[in-house]
């Protein structure tokens, strides 16, 4: 029990757990932003193809 009450008054577990969501939070922001900037890379790439085709 004594065991319990010390991890439960235990501050580090906490920060330790704040650090993880905050490095999930940003690890799905880049995912997301990455995902949206690979679709307007692909289209910049895809005009220039057909600028240099239709030439």
């Amino acid at each position: 029990m004594h065991l319990v009450l010390k991890f439960i008054a235990d501050r580090q577990a906490a920060t330790a757990i704040e650090y993880g969501l905050i490095a999930a939070i940003i690890g799905l922001a880049l995912i997301l932003g990455l995902g949206a900037f690979s679709d307007s890379l692909a289209g910049v790439f895809e005009t220039i193809r057909n600028a240099i085709v239709n030439a």
